[in-house]
């Protein structure tokens, strides 16, 4: 537990005085006679714990502050979500960059790819945003205008999604490699998958590893 650093009894002066509220209101509000109120101001006696919490409410401060310890004189504020089952707390977000088009020769993360920022939990460990087009990944459940982010990597293992530079438009697509051969295939069967031979892979650079994304509401 934190130390005390002060006395019940000055707590309790010094509370008062700042509080609208006289000795005599304070003990009409928490069922206290006048004599008891000063009997705790003149440091007679302290109050039991139920007693503390009372006066701690009705004076606006918070309970371990009035008792003399080092706390924080305010009050808690109590969560008005607490009683909902299953409701977690907002995560703390943190920027990423949204990626447009990306000129070929250029950085990755060049000012001219930049589109916008976007937010991103913290715990979603992504270097860079894309943003979803068309239909090809629908069964992935990626649809068209959902921000899907990415870790940025040179590699990925077979079958993960990844965003693939192909000249200068990044796309989402499976990847598969065997024997030099890559193959990008795309979660729809509308699209035939896109093969690469070994002397062709070196057209297709990756990007990075697809780690989340948020979807709109439909």
């Amino acid at each position: 537990m934190t130390q005390k650093n002060a006395d019940f009894q000055t707590r309790l002066k010094e509370a008062l005085a700042a509080s609208p509220l006289s000795a005599t209101a304070l003990a009409d509000k928490v069922g206290l006679s006048k004599q008891a109120i000063s009997a705790y101001t003149s440091g007679v006696r302290e109050p039991k714990r139920p007693t503390l919490r009372a006066l701690a409410e009705a004076l606006g401060v918070g309970e371990d502050w009035l008792a003399g310890y080092d706390a924080p004189r305010a009050r808690p504020v109590p969560d008005p979500f607490a009683h909902i089952a299953g409701l977690e707390p907002m995560p703390q977000l943190r920027s990423v960059p949204l990626l447009g088009t990306i000129a070929c020769g250029t950085p990755i993360l060049a000012q001219e790819n930049i589109e916008d920022q976007v937010s991103v939990p913290e715990y979603i460990h992504a270097d860079f945003a894309l943003r979803c087009k068309g239909d090809s990944m629908t069964g992935a459940h990626i649809r068209d205008g959902d921000i899907v982010y990415i870790q940025a990597q040179p590699d990925v293992e077979n079958g993960e999604i990844a965003a693939v530079l192909i000249g200068e438009e990044a796309t989402l697509k499976r990847v598969y490699k065997s024997n030099g051969q890559l193959t990008l295939i795309a979660e729809n069967s509308l699209y035939p998958p896109m093969v690469y031979a070994a002397g062709q892979a070196e057209e297709v650079r990756i990007l990075g590893r697809a780690v989340a994304f948020t979807a709109r509401v439909r």
